[in-house]
Parts: C-alpha cells; sequence; structure tokens
C-alpha cells in the first residue's frame, strides 16, 4: 500500500495548524486541502459562504453502488483564551519529543489531516472501491453554518454511516449528549429605586424562573447510555444602574438532551414553565431558542461500532487498548443526525478529548499516525459489514 513517510504526514498537520482559521477563515484551509488532493488526482469541491468561510466535500467513487461511508471533521478552531501564557506561537507548531504544539493540534486539525491522508494513501493504492463521501465543515465551535449547509443540501441523507474526527485517544465514542442553548428575557417597569412599589422589578420574574428551573428535570427519564439531563443556567443579566429598578434583564441557559428525553421534549418543557410564570400579571417572560443540537448514539453492540473498536484496537495496539466510551459534549454529527437519527455514528480521532481548547494544545504524533490507520482499517472493511449496521 503506498503511503506518505512519516515526514510528510507530520508536514500536512503543521501546514494546517499554520492556517488561522479561529471561528472562520475555513476558506484556506479548503483552498490548501483542495490543492492537496488534487495533487494525487482527487476532485475536491468548495462550498463557499459567507466571509472567508467555506466547506469542502470529497467524493470518491460516486458512481459506485452500494452504501456510502461518510467521514467529517471541522476546520476552524476556537479562540486562543490568553495568547500571552502560551509558550510559543500558537500558528507556529512546535514539536517536542512525542508532542506537536499549536492551535488545533488536538481540536481537531489532526483528526482532519488523519482522514485526508487516509483517503489520499488509499486511493493510491487503488483499494477503494466504495462510494466515501469525506465533509470538511466550517464553524463547528461556534454556530456550526457549515454542518448546517451541508445537511440541509442532504449531504447526510444517503449515509450508511458516519466517522467523525474528534479527538478520542483511539477509543470509539458511541453516544453523546446534545447540546441547548437558550434565553429567557423579564420585563417589568422602571422608576427610582426609592419608589420600587411604582415600578416592576425586571429581575424578580428571572429569580422566579431560576428558582423553578432547578426542579424542572426532576421527573425526565433517565437515559440508557447518556444518563440523566444536566442542566445549568450559567449568565444573568439585570439593571444599568443601583438606584434605577431595572425593566429588562436576561439569563442564558445550556440543557444537554438525550435520546431518554428529546430536545422537543426539553423546549416544550421551558416553554410551559415560561407561561406558567406568565399568569402572574407582575411577571413578563420570554423564551428564545439560541442553539440547538441533537444527541447522537449508537448502540454499542452495532456492527458498525465493533468494527470500528476493532481497527483502532489494531491501529494504537503498541499505545493503548482502546475502548468503547461516550461523552457530554457535542460535535458536528448532532446536525447530520437531525433527519437521520439512527445513522449509526462513531467518533474517533487522535489523543484526548481534554486536550481540546486548552492553552498550549497539543496532540501526540505517536496517537496521529495510529489514528491514520484506524481510519484506513475502517474504510477498507467497511463494506464488508456495513449490510448488519
Amino acid at each position: 500500500m503506498q503511503t506518505m513517510d512519516k515526514e510528510e504526514r507530520i508536514q500536512v498537520l503543521t501546514d494546517l495548524i499554520k492556517i488561522n482559521s479561529v471561528n472562520g477563515n475555513e476558506l484556506e484551509v479548503a483552498t490548501y486541502l483542495k490543492a492537496l488532493f488534487a495533487k494525487h488526482n482527487i476532485e475536491a469541491m468548495i462550498d463557499a459562504f459567507g466571509d472567508k468561510r467555506a466547506n469542502l466535500i470529497v467524493e470518491l467513487n460516486p458512481q459506485a453502488s452500494g452504501p456510502i461511508l461518510g467521514l467529517t471533521g471541522h476546520m476552524d478552531t476556537v479562540d486562543l483564551v490568553n495568547e500571552a501564557k502560551w509558550q510559543s506561537n500558537p500558528f507556529e507548531p512546535r514539536i517536542d519529543g512525542d508532542k506537536l504544539y499549536g492551535r488545533g493540534s488536538a481540536d481537531m486539525k489532526s483528526g482532519l489531516a488523519a482522514e485526508v491522508i487516509a483517503l489520499i494513501e488509499l486511493v493510491e493504492s487503488g483499494q477503494v472501491t466504495g462510494h466515501v463521501r469525506f465533509l470538511a465543515t466550517a464553524g463547528e465551535e461556534y454556530g456550526t453554518p457549515g454542518a448546517n449547509r451541508l445537511e440541509a443540501q442532504d449531504y447526510a441523507a444517503d449515509l450508511a454511516a458516519l466517522v467523525v474526527g474528534e479527538p478520542t485517544g483511539g477509543d470509539i465514542v458511541y453516544a453523546h449528549s446534545g447540546s441547548l442553548n437558550y434565553r429567557v428575557k423579564s420585563y417589568g417597569q422602571a422608576v427610582h429605586s426609592s419608589r420600587p412599589e411604582e415600578g416592576k422589578n425586571a429581575i424578580t420574574g428571572l429569580v422566579k424562573f431560576y428558582v423553578a428551573e432547578q426542579e424542572l428535570f426532576n421527573n425526565a427519564p433517565k437515559d440508557p447510555y447518556l444518563g440523566e439531563i444536566k442542566h445549568s443556567i450559567t449568565v444573568i443579566e439585570g439593571g444599568k444602574q443601583v438606584n434605577i429598578i431595572p425593566a429588562e434583564a436576561k439569563l442564558e441557559g445550556n440543557i444537554r438532551p438525550t435520546k431518554a428525553f428529546s430536545n422537543e421534549e426539553v423546549i416544550n418543557l421551558l416553554k410551559s414553565l415560561v407561561t406558567k410564570l406568565n399568569q402572574d400579571e407582575d411577571t413578563h417572560l420570554e423564551f428564545e431558542l439560541i442553539h440547538n443540537f441533537y444527541p447522537v448514539v449508537t448502540s454499542p453492540d452495532n456492527s458498525f461500532i465493533k468494527a470500528g473498536l476493532d481497527a483502532t484496537t489494531e491501529a494504537f495496539a503498541h499505545l493503548r487498548e482502546p475502548k468503547l466510551r461516550i461523552i457530554n459534549g457535542a460535535t458536528d454529527a448532532s446536525v447530520f443526525v437531525k433527519r437521520r437519527p439512527d445513522l449509526p455514528v462513531f467518533i474517533l480521532g487522535p489523543d484526548k478529548w481534554e486536550l481540546a481548547h486548552q492553552i498550549n494544545e497539543y496532540t501526540t504524533i505517536s496517537s496521529y499516525l495510529a489514528v491514520i490507520e484506524a481510519y484506513k482499517n475502517i474504510i477498507l472493511n467497511f463494506w464488508l459489514f456495513v449490510k448488519s449496521c
């Protein structure tokens, strides 16, 4: 099987890290990847939108009949948080032993590069005869505009299964919770604080909601894989000046829906609470949905999950023993399963989920190289087991 050498594989990753794609600028990443694919006679399509935003789509063997395997990864990264605390320039990759430092090294330019290299090497070897669809997305870290576009254009509609290249340390993640962000605004009537009885304090309405929300999900069923609903109110704002009764206030919350208690059920429960509290004439609340990510669950007994574990166990044998597990984060898969809730999905990538978004973020070269081999094994064997997925 024709392969890139170790230095070439590392070069692809360092080239990607050098491109600053913090919450945007994915067009430059997509352009780089398109040129890389072109060097190996693979056609890639850039789906450009907005200001320097873009997705990248590759269809290998689109004429092939039979099930389609999807691979996906995002091209953006989170912000630097505090650049002064980085030990080196986040966009000048630095290698120290087995560690490769740089923004996006773990989340998830290593997984993205590994998927790309796996596809290129398999095409060069002439071993892929089935239909593989590669989707590189924009904006996974903030708002998922790229995945939303691709899902709306039906790029997930005919997939038989999907691999997501987020960092997992070689483990197979078969389930993750959804993520739902919402805002509640409260309205009152401003007066001087020396005459509070003449106004309506908007903060009071928020307090009522906050107190009630703490017990709102007590009776929600426990999901067999994802457990209980996790919910938190994380932002509260109200008041402009200490001697003015506030006319407006707001809070924002995050909830992690499960298959056992769906996004729609969560939203309906929140709206019902707002309606109930608004029955008090002194309370005026409005509910707003900000972000709605769906949970992703594939049974650990699914043959796609088992095949993924077999592939990564072989590839990581010299490093560690991969396991099946779940996470409470969310990925672009949440978008792709919106109309395909039963789509078999697993997440597999180099190094640990916990390294994502960190100052001095890094990936290990050994896990990066291993996951390339895992992806190749998964792709090569996919059509042997997909019928039972």
